[in-house]
């Protein structure tokens, strides 16, 4: 359930927003003034977002959006203003509001900018997605932009070498032999050598491993091979797999 704050002198009009919002299912406070308003703002992390009338005793509704936005810079205020009062809307719009309504105003439009803004808070509030992003040690890929990296410095690769490492980051501290390798990277239909394994291993250390202190891509003899930061294996690559790619 959303919470709201309201800040309305208007006893009328406060009544009825709180009447129309609870039956939409917000859980709605209510301050009467700009003093205890800002009060409540401050003290109420949990408030979701505040109807902050411009007219108001005590403190002026600009001045409440200013302090509120020294402390809460992304909370969502809607400031409703007097139909002829434009330098309060510019002066609100500056000083940080989202949005603002004009008196009198249709509770259909006010609600839907309500949602419209709650969305917005709810999205910023969810964790970046990661799930485009792989990573071993200070290795990365992008698999949207394709970009692939190494304690900050970029690596270039073909195709077919990004998608062999793309499988072996995905199965890290997996072993896979060259046939699960060939399946899963030159495609079910593939004819020719499983030595096309070893080239392109080749490949990828000579770009992903040999500038680098840490050797990522281990051999297991007579299985495959596996993507790993440790090096149990106890240096088995064999000299085929040492050798300069031709």
């Amino acid at each position: 359930m959303s919470r709201i704050l309201l800040i309305e002198d208007e006893d009328r009009i406060a009544r009825f927003l709180q009447l129309e919002l609870e039956h939409e299912g917000y859980e709605v406070q209510i301050r009467g003034d700009g003093r205890t308003g800002l009060e409540a703002a401050l003290s109420e992390p949990e408030c979701d977002l505040i109807l902050l009338d411009v007219m108001l005793p005590e403190l002026n509704g600009l001045e409440v959006l200013r302090r509120i936005r020294q402390v809460s810079p992304v909370l969502p205020v809607i400031l409703l203003t007097a139909r002829d009062a434009i330098p309060d809307r510019v002066s609100g719009l500056d000083l940080g509001a989202n949005d603002y309504v004009t008196k009198p105003f249709a509770t259909v439009e006010l609600l839907a900018r309500i949602r419209s803004l709650l969305r917005q808070k709810s999205l910023q509030e969810q964790p970046p997605d990661q799930d485009h992003l792989l990573k071993i040690d200070e290795l990365s890929m992008d698999l949207k932009s394709r970009a692939v990296s190494r304690g900050g410095t970029a690596i270039e690769l073909t195709p077919t070498e990004f998608d062999l490492l793309r499988f072996l980051i995905q199965h890290q501290n997996e072993v896979m032999s060259r046939e699960q390798i060939i399946t899963e990277v030159w495609g079910y239909d593939f004819i020719g050598d499983t030595n096309v394994v070893d080239v392109y291993i080749r490949y990828l250390r000579q770009k992903v491993d040999k500038p680098f202190p840490t050797k990522l891509i281990h051999t297991i003899r007579g299985i495959g091979y596996v993507i790993r930061t440790d090096s149990l294996d106890g240096g088995n690559e064999t000299e085929a797999d040492e050798q300069e790619p031709v």
